[in-house]
């Protein structure tokens, strides 16, 4: 149909408004990203060109050397030596399998380490390395240099990694190193980011672990080129971090080796002090373990070994294991009733053997009983009916009392795994521990270090200084850090009678220098560096009125587990007391015949700053005593380990 004029004329007007409505907005929009374009490349260039660098350069951690730790007379035991490895970039390397067969024609690789680094691979990206071995020799690194057209991927480096030159006798000094997990993380408020750094190892157990932030160090930086991907395309420049903080430890390597050595086949801890500024010049855990075996990744069946092991090579039993401290409490009870006034030095408590309490029957160690018994001979000849007696009349809360005021019951700070606090037992602790009142068969038991009381080696050395100096001795394992030493453990004067500190420390004497004394056979055969000490039996356990009616089963009738801890503290000189020392062998039987032995040769040894001479031993002990020399110089050969610091 034929349109007219005026409707065609209408329809061109609209059609030109729409087309003046769209060029407007046509114009509009390109007018606006002209605006913005003008924005971006000229007003903000600046703003995204640094947000284009920085999504083009990555800034990445360099992890700092670890601080060396060195012992008293500057030789290394916890050092950092060059570590070669191999790593694998998975996606560089093609077959994996393959060229990991090939690797393993040129260097010896531990199965157990290549599963790890396969499951490594696994998990992470195919362009991050990861460590197939290390410590290799360079003899193995240059074999994988000279065939690396071959193996595809796989890049020879070279780090620091720790190692402990005193091997197992520092091991739970100094304890180890171990890579980050995620136990760690979680356990520890530390936001360092060194700790997301994949096998970031840090300090695990023993002073390694206590000293962590300072050993550490803090990072440096570097700046690297990367791709879209993230892949690493060269580095751009870098800025090394500080290494850790050097430290100085109080324990003399050499005295240490000694007395692992001596403790050898013995479950048994030791600990030596030294009075004139409270350094723990040895302190000794048997069986031990090398902390090597952990830093370098030990395998599943050295690690049953040791858990395992019924004589617990991984406690440190010198300073975390408590024992009933058995007579060698008894300083403690006499001393709490002198200062109390319930008993005088020279009054006496006559011995039948035995001392009834309220119907039941407490006996004294010597079944016939030691008949008329004053301080002195109480502790000469460690009579327990002396000490049930003045128990009941200073009571329990003074006994314990004296007993954190001699350094037991107190868990003392030091840089070590599990410092134990032990026990001294009062009547508060047993009715909020067990809801239970104190009887006074509890303070009986207590009063002879039986019962609830329990203390460490380490408490027990601190106890023997105390006695021996008059002092609060506390025990310092840090000499210095960085050069810059750190307070002495002197401490202050006690405030107990001096009088009845000399009572003790005579009676102490002639437990070792009297012929009736209980360790009388394993004195020091030098005048001017006699040893005061006391013996210890603890009971593990209970001996029933019909065993003692048969006569008690011998320790050595019994199996291990059953049989009696054997104690012996010490001090020497007597006259001008330098070292104490504390020796427990669990199980060992008696403290006279196993413990005091083993006190005298570590106190010689300390005394002597080395091998002491026979003539320093009674004459019947010599040959003994020269064969045991012989044998413990075989296994710790004179300069064998480590170095003096230069």
């Amino acid at each position: 149909m034929k349109r007219n004029t005026k409707d065609v004329d209408e329809s061109a007007r609209r059609i030109s408004r729409r087309a003046l409505v769209v060029g407007a907005v046509q114009l509009g929009i390109v007018g606006g990203l002209g605006l913005r374009m003008q924005s971006l490349q000229i007003k903000q260039a600046d703003q995204f060109r640094l947000l284009a660098e920085e999504n083009r350069i990555n800034i990445r951690l360099i992890p700092p050397a670890r601080g060396l730790i060195f012992d008293l007379n500057g030789r290394p035991i916890a050092a950092n030596e060059q570590n070669y490895r191999i790593v694998m970039v998975r996606e560089d390397a093609g077959d994996v399998g393959e060229v990991l067969e090939r690797l393993t024609k040129l260097v010896p690789l531990d199965p157990e380490d290549l599963a790890r680094a396969m499951e490594e691979m696994r998990r992470r990206s195919p362009f991050v390395p990861v460590t197939i071995a290390d410590r290799l020799t360079w003899e193995d690194v240059a074999r994988v240099n000279v065939n690396t057209p071959a193996l595809p991927g796989i890049t020879a480096e070279v780090g620091l990694s720790r190692v402990y030159p005193w091997g197992a006798d520092l091991g739970h000094v100094v304890g180890y190193v171990g890579p980050v997990s995620d136990y760690d993380l979680s356990r520890i408020d530390d936001q360092d980011p060194l700790l997301q750094i994949p096998k970031f190892q840090i300090g695990k157990t023993g002073a390694e672990n206590k000293l962590e932030r300072r050993l550490r160090g803090t990072a440096g930086t570097k700046r690297i080129e990367v791709n879209a991907v993230g892949r690493v395309m060269r580095e751009l420049d870098r800025k090394e971090g500080n290494s850790g903080a050097d430290v100085q430890l109080t324990i003399d390597a050499r005295l240490q080796s000694y007395v692992q050595a001596r403790l050898d086949n013995e479950s048994a801890g030791a600990v030596v002090l030294d009075l004139e500024n409270g350094d723990l010049r040895a302190v000794a855990s048997a069986p031990t373990f090398d902390p090597n075996m952990f830093v370098r990744g030990i395998s599943v069946a050295n690690w049953r070994d040791l858990n395992e092991n019924k004589y617990r090579p991984l406690a440190a039993k010198a300073v975390q294991g408590t024992y009933p401290p058995g007579s060698t409490f008894k300083m403690v009870t006499v001393l709490a009733a002198l200062e109390d006034g319930k008993v005088t030095p020279e009054e006496t408590v006559r011995c039948k053997g035995w001392v009834d309490v309220y119907g039941t029957r407490f006996h004294c160690w010597k079944r016939a009983g030691h008949g008329n018994m004053n301080l002195h001979d109480s502790l000469k000849q460690s009579c327990d009916s002396y000490y049930y007696e003045i128990s009941q009349r200073v009571g329990i809360d003074k006994i314990a009392a004296m007993a954190r005021k001699l350094g037991l019951g107190i868990k003392h700070d030091l840089p070590l795994s599990a410092v134990a606090a032990g026990l001294a037992p009062d009547k508060a602790w047993k009715k909020k521990v067990r809801n239970e009142d104190w009887r006074i068969g509890d303070t009986v038991n207590a009063s002879i270090g039986q019962g609830y009381v329990l203390s460490s080696p380490l408490q027990l050395a601190i106890m023997a200084g105390r006695l021996a100096t008059g002092r609060t001795i506390t025990p310092r394992l840090i000499r210095a850090i960085d050069g810059v030493e750190e307070p002495s453990g002197l401490g202050e004067d006690l405030g107990l009678n001096e009088n009845y500190l000399r009572r003790v420390r005579a009676a102490m004497t002639d437990v070792s220098n009297n012929a009736r004394g209980t360790a009388y056979r394993s004195r020091i055969n030098v005048p001017d560096m006699k040893m005061a000490g006391k013996t210890g039996t603890s009971q593990v356990r209970r001996i029933t009125a019909e065993e003692r009616a048969r006569g008690v089963t011998r320790n050595a009738d019994l199996p291990w587990e059953r049989r009696d801890h054997a104690l012996f503290v010490s001090f020497a000189p007597v006259e001008n007391p330098r070292f104490a020392v504390a020796v427990i062998v669990e199980h060992g039987g008696g403290g006279s015949t196993i413990a005091a032995p083993i006190a005298r040769d570590i106190m010689l040894q300390a005394l002597y700053d080395g091998e002491p001479p026979l003539d320093a031993y009674p004459s019947a002990d010599r040959g003994r005593i020269a064969e045991q020399q012989r044998k413990i110089r075989e296994r710790v050969p004179p300069g064998s380990k480590g170095q003096d610091r230069a």
